[in-house]
């Protein structure tokens, strides 16, 4: 039985283009299934926005570990968690005098 949902919102703006109707097949659990259908979530719209979320959080994970790669690639040594402490601490004093002199 094939229902066809709209497209939601968030999936409309990431991906605006043309539909395609796309027909998968894939091997899950009953229990997991059952709570799936239960929930709506065997439809279209949901389905999409499943898929729509996934590539987000790849896309920006795949951006991360870029930055993680030139973070780690500068060169001298770490900050100790001191180093780290003492330079929040001086920028939020910082930040606090500017906000006083407004």
């Amino acid at each position: 039985m094939h229902r066809h949902c709209p497209p939601s919102r968030a999936s409309r703006r990431q991906f605006p283009r043309r539909r395609l109707r796309v027909t998968i097949e894939v091997d899950l659990p009953d229990a997991l299934v059952n709570e799936a259908r239960a929930n709506g979530l065997l439809n279209s719209a949901p389905l999409g926005d499943l898929l729509a979320t996934e590539l987000r959080r790849r896309k920006a994970a795949a951006q991360l570990n870029g930055i993680l790669t030139d973070i780690r690639a500068q060169p001298g040594e770490p900050l100790s968690e001191a180093e780290i402490a003492a330079k929040i601490k001086a920028s939020r004093t910082e930040r606090r005098a500017r906000e006083a002199g407004r």
